[in-house]
Parts: structure tokens; sequence; C-alpha cells
């Protein structure tokens, strides 16, 4: 029998069913399959499917339709409950990723890719709308910096299995990607089964939400959603086509990336809470731009791929800031917002997105610093949006506009 809670009810119960906790839990399950599917893919693609830039580009297209259509989470909780979308969008996700080296051609790479993907990106608005609803807004930048550190745990693992075991243990894609998907789809329903319902005390809108005075969080996501597909589609894909990497390299590369995250997650939450949205997604944004331009240089000036290692990780602690954004909406949305808006949101990510990987992987025949070049714009205007955030934002607000015509009506 389900239990269903309110989530001041839950802070009477024991602390592996309270809501805190199921967030832990499924931070700790998504990454285990997402990130053996990433790890795996360049490698994958180019030594089976022998894929070149602009395969991998349509790949990513593909791959970002479903978080394009995240809007659809909107009609889906009026007949099922976010959490329980949540962890079945889990169970879809390990499903298909468990049998992605079953079908080593182009079309069945694709198809399983956007089935994953939609498992991925749905379970991505959801949780995005819990945490949103379920943390306390003074605690919210503290908790969410270690919910970054419990996903980067899990990545962590998941990248010293492969790093150690892929070439003593001779192991091949099929085992690790059905073992992989295989242990996200049981924690998934151990969640599903195990932890009581909780009602939230704001009921949220089931509609498509747009405000006007949500603008400026509108295009810090769009903006953010094409800045990071050059680096999730072609920083990797760089380190295995220019410089020859292995799996158990790719691998050891990102084991580095994901432990640095581990000890900065839980600080990058404190940087938050103690600056401000502003100054963290503007430091964010002024390092994007200079790691973007240096991985410009790595093709230009021909550097080694220990400056291509060393800007890879940085790019990826600098992408930690964003938790701001997140925090930055708690502040300004109205709480019934929260579940319409997270969807929305997700969309307005993934506009840029789904065009862009196709067009860019064309680029990248061409000439691959051009592409990093132009991430470095994309995050210079990114900068541009962050300034317009006002140092303490909150409902009426929302931007540095507002609060200085706040000050003129004084």
């Amino acid at each position: 029998m389900i239990d269903f809670l309110t989530l001041d009810d839950a802070k009477n119960q024991p602390v592996w069913r309270r809501p805190l906790t199921l967030l832990f839990v499924m931070a700790l399950a998504m990454p285990i399959a997402f990130f053996t599917w990433y790890v795996l893919l360049n490698n994958f693609v180019k030594e089976v499917a022998d894929f070149d830039g602009a395969d991998i580009g349509l790949l990513h297209t593909v791959r970002e339709v479903p978080g394009f259509l995240a809007f659809l989470v909107i009609y889906l909780i009026i007949v099922v409950r976010e959490q329980v979308l949540g962890l079945v969008s889990l169970v879809l996700l390990g499903a298909a990723t468990g049998i992605t080296a079953w079908y080593p051609q182009l079309t069945g790479i694709l198809m399983l890719t956007f089935i994953s993907s939609v498992g991925f990106h749905y379970y991505e608005a959801v949780n995005q709308s819990l945490q949103l609803q379920w943390l306390p807004k003074d605690r919210a930048p503290q908790i969410l910096g270690w919910l970054m550190a419990m996903g980067s745990a899990a990545t962590s693992g998941v990248y010293v299995v492969i790093m150690l075991l892929w070439e003593p243990s001779n192991l091949s894609f099929n085992i690790v990607f059905m073992v992989s998907g295989g242990i996200t789809m049981a924690v998934a329903l151990f969640a599903l089964l195990a932890f009581p319902q909780y009602e939230s005390p704001h009921p949220q809108i089931k509609k498509i939400v747009l405000r006007r005075r949500y603008w400026l969080y509108y295009a810090l996501q769009f903006m953010s959603g094409a800045r990071r597909q050059i680096f999730m589609v072609f920083a990797g894909f760089m380190m295995v086509e220019k410089f020859g990497f292995e799996v158990h390299e790719v691998a050891g590369l990102y084991l580095v990336n994901l432990v640095l995250n581990m000890l900065i997650a839980p600080l990058l939450g404190k940087v938050v809470a103690r600056f401000g949205e502003r100054n963290a997604l503007v430091f964010e944004y002024t390092g994007l731009v200079l790691v973007f331009l240096a991985y410009g240089g790595v093709y230009f000036f021909d550097w080694g791929f220990e400056v291509a290692a060393v800007l890879y990780v940085l790019d990826h602690m600098f992408f930690g800031l964003a938790l701001a954004l997140k925090t930055y909406f708690q502040k300004i949305g109205a709480p019934e917002d929260m579940a319409p808006t997270a969807a929305v949101a997700f969309t307005i990510n993934h506009i840029a997105a789904v065009g862009l990987p196709v067009l860019l992987g064309l680029l990248w025949i061409g000439s691959p610093a051009a592409v990093f070049l132009l991430a470095a714009g994309m995050a210079g205007v990114s900068l541009t949006l962050a300034l317009m955030i006002p140092r303490h934002p909150e409902a009426g607000n929302e931007t540095v506009f507002m609060a200085r015509r706040l000050q003129a009506a004084e």
C-alpha cells in the first residue's frame, strides 16, 4: 500500500523515508546509466559504427529532441504524479541504455538514443521541479551542491570500474551497457515501491506557463542549452578524434573531472549562497569564455592533449555553477509555477540544441576551432545576460531594470 504524506508530515518520518533522501537516491541512480552511455559513446560510435563529425552531430540532435518536447511533462502530470513520472523515466533510461550495444548500426543507435533521452530529459524536468518544491529557499544552494556531489560520486564509480577493468577484464560494450542500465532500473524500481508519495503544499499549475517577468530566466536557459551542446558533443569527441584516446583513457579523464567535482560541488553551493546568483553566474560565464577560446587554441597552435584535458576539467567545473540558475528562479518564481516552468525551461533550453549539433557537426569537418570560437561568443552573450540579474532577486525584482524602476518610484 502506497502512503501519501505532506512535506510537514514527512519531517517526522525516519530519514530513509524523507523527500530529501529520495532526491539523493535519484541523484545516485541517474548517472550510473547516463554517464556509462556518455563515457562509452564516442568510442562505441567510432569503433563500431565508424561515425564522423556529421554523424555525431546528427546523433546529438536526435538526443535533444525529447528535451525540446519536455513541455509535454505538463500534460503528463495531469494523470501521473511528478514523483512517479520521474522514477518511471529513470526506468526507461536504464532499459534503453542496457540494450544500446544490441543495435550497432546508425538507425538502431539513433532509435535507442531517442528512447533513453526521453527517460533522461523527462526525469531531469521532473527532478528540477521536485527540488524547487521540496527544498527550503534558505538551504537550497547548499543542498543542490550536495546533490551534485552525490551524482558526481556515482559517476566517478562508473568511471573507476571502466578505467580499471576495461582492458584487464576484456570488457565489452554490451556487458557494461547492460550492467549499468540494469542498476539504474533496479534503484528506480526500489524507490518507486519503497518511498511514500509526497504532497507539495502548493498544487502545481498543469498547463503551459509563460510569464513576461521570467524573460531573463528564459533567455539564460536558451543560451545555456546552445552553449552546453558544444561541450557535450565536441569536447569529448575531440579527445578521441584528435588525440586518439581509448575507452579507459577517456574514463580516466572523466574520473579526474568527477573527483574534483565531488570535492568542489558542495563548495559551489556555499559560493552561490554567499555571493549570490549574479556574481556566481558572471564568474562562470567569464571562465567559459576563456576556456572556449583556449579550446580554439588547441587547434590553432596544435597544443597537446595535456592542455585539452585541463581545459575539459575546467570547463566542467565552471558548468557546476549553473545551480545558481535554479536558485535564481526559485527566488523569483511563484510556488505554483515550479513544475510548469521547469518543463517550459527544458524546452527553451533545447530549442538551439535540436538543430545546433547537426550544423556544428558540418562546421567541425571544416574547422573544429571555429566551433569552439562560436561557443566563446555564446558564453559572452550569457555573461551579458547574467549582468542583468539583480543582487537580491525576488518576485517583483527579477532584473536590474526592475530594481532601478523600484528605486525611481521611491
